[in-house]
């Protein structure tokens, strides 16, 4: 029955910490030490949760992504309308991360993986919010003010989430919010953005599904760890898209500090 509930707290903990900037990987290398041998496999749970949570976004934004792609299609005959535009301004994005999660993914995390390091990336980050709420200018502008120079530069930033700690949403919203957006603006772009890089993650570690031979009750925590992640990934967009719009993001990183000091004072105390 542990292992039960253990499973349902991984889901709602990485659906919930996927799309609010607190570090979805952070939590996971914390839940995975208080957690330890839920399933024999720990890369192979890890992409189920990925995998739930893509199936959240996909289905939250699943209007928006049909224009997009479909007007990406299009635009290689008649040119780029609003939505063919955006969706190459994504592909341009995705482009920095890919290559580095492409060739670099497993030297960072066997170098960054540690509490040391998520507890520092959780207060730098939270810092940066801070930071950037405070100059937050509330003319900034919509998501069609992004050009290619500020859509490539929202995907370098987000190469520093492969640092645990970091957010790939939290990152990519403190670099949209440079880039001139309005904040719920910079949440759509990084929720946009992340759709492809999180298909890739999970999709890249599938075969680690198939070599396990997992025993029946491994596949039921599974399936009790996609459902929680999937269920709390949607719920998560929709609170964080219209929490954006009305409310800064300060609330985000004094949970990180906390969470930060929460950290270092188990696993070092």
């Amino acid at each position: 029955m542990i292992n039960y509930f253990g499973a349902v707290i991984f889901g709602l903990v990485q659906g919930a910490t996927e799309f609010l900037p607190v570090s979805s990987s952070g939590h996971l290398v914390i839940l995975h030490k208080l957690f330890p041998g839920l399933v024999s496999n720990d890369l192979a749970f890890d992409t189920v949760l990925h995998l739930a949570t893509l199936l959240a976004l996909l289905f939250f934004f699943r209007h928006d992504v049909q224009k997009l792609f479909i007007a990406w299609l299009l635009s290689f005959r008649r040119g780029s309308d609003a939505n063919g535009r955006l969706a190459w301004l994504i592909i341009i994005g995705i482009i920095p991360a890919a290559l580095a999660g492409y060739f670099f993914a497993d030297i960072i995390a066997d170098v960054f993986r540690s509490v040391l390091w998520v507890a520092t990336m959780l207060v730098l980050v939270g810092v940066l919010f801070i930071i950037f709420e405070k100059i937050y200018n509330t003319n900034s502008k919509e998501l069609d003010s992004l050009d290619k120079k500020k859509a490539f530069f929202v995907g370098l930033a987000q190469v520093l989430a492969f640092i645990p700690g970091t957010s790939r949403s939290g990152i990519t919203i403190i670099a949209g919010l440079a880039s001139g957006l309005k904040r719920e603006a910079a949440v759509k772009f990084s929720f946009l953005m992340s759709a492809p890089l999180i298909a890739a993650a999970g999709l890249s570690q599938i075969k680690s599904l198939y070599i396990n031979q997992f025993s029946q009750e491994e596949i039921i925590i599974l399936a009790i760890a996609f459902l929680s992640a999937a269920i709390s990934g949607y719920l998560a967009i929709k609170f964080f898209l219209h929490y954006a719009s009305k409310h800064s993001l300060n609330l985000f990183a004094y949970y990180r500090f906390i969470l930060a000091a929460i950290i270092l004072a188990y696993f070092f105390f």
